[in-house]
């Protein structure tokens, strides 16, 4: 590849290379990573497949090939992903990596070798002279004129939509989990009958998905009335916790049931620090027996 016309190949290898070189010194995300990843996975390929397919420069138009190199690149990456996905390596970074590498830069060796094979006159090669030549354009008639613009513009959007949903992710939703297990750590082996006085005990946690440090407190009731909790052996009205951003808490809470009766609910209120509504309630169900 040696040949003005094999520049366009050369590059497009050149860069996947630096992209390659880039995600193994630097791991973590950066905007080299996202400026390299973007025609890496949206254009490259369907590139390098149209250039092997069309060698010859009147098969198709510059614009054509844009069009079409986009068009192949969304439908070619999938199917390498679905293949990945049936293999030891499944879809992670660096299977994902090597496979696109190897597809563009297997792709433009083919590409070169059919170049070679067409007349100097017939090969499409991308002028890299600096000079724009009109003649093409001229040559178009009103309406193809048209379609090439809305074309152009097409993708200069779709580049830029996806550059902006890149670089600005949508802030995911905010939420927190809240929950309680057994004292086994399952969803199950509730406390389901104590005595009057008996304290049942069962694992409470919370999750803070909310995008900041937030502060809870955490009541209880039993049969509609306010009781108290037990953490840690010690005996409080309230349950003060706080997390910051996917922080998480858990511990074992008690309860004492002061009355007896059957299927009292006994029900655990979260709250946000400075609302007087519940954020979040769970309940069991719960007989107690006079002694």
């Amino acid at each position: 590849m040696r040949n003005t016309r094999d520049k366009d190949l050369w590059l497009i290898c050149l860069l996947t290379i630096i992209l390659v070189a880039v995600i193994g010194l630097f791991p973590d995300e950066s905007v080299v990573r996202v400026v390299l990843g973007i025609p890496m996975i949206l254009f490259f390929p369907g590139y390098v497949l149209i250039a092997a397919l069309f060698p010859r420069k009147s098969r198709l138009g510059g614009i054509e090939r844009v069009a079409l190199s986009f068009g192949w690149s969304i439908a070619v990456v999938p199917l390498i992903g679905l293949i990945l996905n049936y293999t030891p390596w499944g879809i992670r970074l660096y299977p994902i990596l090597v496979s696109l590498t190897a597809f563009i830069v297997i792709l433009s060796g083919v590409a070169w070798r059919r170049r070679k094979g067409v007349a100097e006159n017939e090969r499409f090669v991308v002028p890299f002279s600096g000079r724009i030549k009109l003649s093409s354009w001229q040559g178009q008639g009103r309406w193809d004129k048209v379609l090439s613009v809305v074309l152009v513009a097409a993708i200069i959007g779709a580049i830029g939509t996806l550059v902006y949903v890149v670089t600005s992710p949508k802030v995911g939703e905010q939420f927190t989990e809240f929950y309680i297990l057994g004292m086994e750590g399952k969803a199950e082996h509730y406390p389901e009958a104590l005595y009057v006085g008996e304290e049942g005990k069962v694992i409470l946690g919370i999750v803070n998905h909310e995008g900041e440090q937030t502060n809870y407190r955490v009541r209880l009731e039993m049969d509609g009335e306010e009781a108290g909790l037990v953490v840690g052996g010690e005996a409080k009205d309230t349950l003060l916790v706080t997390l910051a951003h996917e922080e998480n808490w858990a511990g074992e809470v008690g309860f004492i049931p002061r009355k007896a009766g059957d299927e009292q609910k006994v029900e655990f209120l979260l709250y946000k620090e400075g609302e007087a509504e519940p954020y979040l309630k769970l309940h069991i169900w719960l007989n107690v027996e006079q002694e």
